[in-house]
C-alpha cells in the first residue's frame, strides 16, 4: 500500500530513518529511558525486517460517548485516555477491531494512542506489548503501520510506568513487524 507519490524504495528509507531516529533518542537523548550506564553498552535496537503488508489501511468506527478510561500502569498507576473510536481493518486472514486512544492533554484531535500485544508479545517482543502513534489520514480511515511499532520506555528501564495495552487491543495474531525486545 504505497500512495501515488511514494514508492517502495522511499516507504523503506522512511522507516529506517524512524528507526535510526528511535536509536539515536534512545542512545544520545537526556530524556532516554535508558540509564547513562546502559548507555555506556548500548549498541542498537533489534527490530523485524520492514514488510509493507504490515501497514495497514483501518475503517475508523467512531465511539459515540468518547469516555474517559483510566487505563492501569505497569506499576499500578492508572493514567486518563480518551475512548475515541476503533480501527477495524484485516490482517492475518482475520478482521481485527483496536481501539484507539486518546491522551486527554491531545490538542490535535487526529492523533491518536495504540498500545497493543499480540502472538510475539512476551516472546520475540516486549512482554507489556508495544505502541504505535498513529494519526487520522482520512475522514473515515487511519493507516496503522505495525514497522512503526515500538518498545514503552518501562521496557528499558524498570523505573518507569508504561500503559498496558487494553483488552480490546490483545491480538490473536503474530505482529512480526517494528521493534523487537530490548537485548539487555
Amino acid at each position: 500500500m504505497f500512495t501515488a507519490a511514494e514508492s517502495p524504495e522511499a516507504y523503506l528509507e522512511k522507516i529506517e530513518k524512524e528507526r535510526e531516529r528511535q536509536f539515536k533518542f534512545i542512545r544520545f537523548n537526556i530524556e532516554s529511558p535508558l540509564t547513562e550506564e546502559q548507555k555506556k553498552d548500548f549498541k542498537s535496537l533489534t527490530f523485524y525486517e520492514i514488510n509493507p503488508s504490515y501497514r495497514v489501511k483501518a475503517r475508523l468506527v467512531p465511539i459515540e460517548s468518547k469516555k474517559v478510561r483510566e487505563v492501569p500502569l505497569t506499576d499500578g498507576s492508572r493514567e486518563k485516555y480518551i475512548e475515541h473510536s476503533f480501527a477495524e481493518f484485516e490482517l492475518g486472514g482475520k478482521t481485527n477491531k483496536l481501539l484507539l486512544l486518546q491522551s486527554i492533554k491531545e490538542t490535535d484531535m487526529r492523533n491518536f494512542f495504540l498500545a497493543f500485544a499480540d502472538e510475539t508479545s512476551g516472546r520475540e517482543t516486549y512482554g507489556g506489548g508495544r505502541f504505535l502513534n498513529v494519526r487520522q489520514d482520512g475522514k473515515n480511515s487511519i493507516t496503522i503501520d505495525f514497522n512503526l511499532a515500538y518498545n514503552p520506555y518501562c521496557a528499558y528501564n524498570p523505573d518507569y510506568a508504561c500503559p498496558l495495552p487494553p483488552k480490546e487491543n490483545l491480538m490473536t495474531i503474530a505482529i512480526e513487524a517494528g521493534e523487537k525486545n530490548y537485548d539487555k
